[in-house]
């Protein structure tokens, strides 16, 4: 069973901050956000995103360099995340399914290397914008 982590105040700030957001937002984004609440350095936000990305509180989109709150509650490794990612509409889901997660988990690329962890994105069209 997974141990209660306590936030610091700069971590419960960014971490609402992307919980409230309706997309992936970049750090400086969110330091404009925050700045009214006393975090005006970089510094004080990477350190805040590095910490809840441990945690496995919010998850980095790797092509946008943006970030995005965990929506999953079974997420079921931390550090293997997978997400879809529309083309048109720029909308970003978390994929959660046990069998790519087992898969991920147990890959070892037969060269040897030994992974710390996997960032999968998905790219196409998501139903709404197919409709449109």
């Amino acid at each position: 069973m997974p141990q209660t982590q306590i936030l610091s105040r700069n971590q419960k700030i960014v971490l609402d901050i992307i919980e409230k957001a309706k997309g992936p937002l970049k750090a400086y984004s969110i330091l404009f956000n925050v700045q009214k609440k006393g975090i005006n350095a970089p510094q004080q936000i990477y350190r805040a995103l590095d910490k809840l990305i441990e945690m496995g509180k919010i998850h980095k989109i790797e092509s946008k360099n943006a970030f995005v709150a965990c929506r999953s509650s079974d997420c079921e490794i931390s550090k293997a995340t997978a997400f879809s990612i529309c083309e048109s509409c720029e909308m970003v889901d978390e994929i959660s399914d046990a069998k790519l997660s087992k898969y991920l988990s147990g890959f070892n690329y037969r060269k040897g290397m030994k992974f710390k962890r996997f960032n999968l994105e998905f790219f196409g069209i998501c139903k709404k914008c197919k409709k449109d």
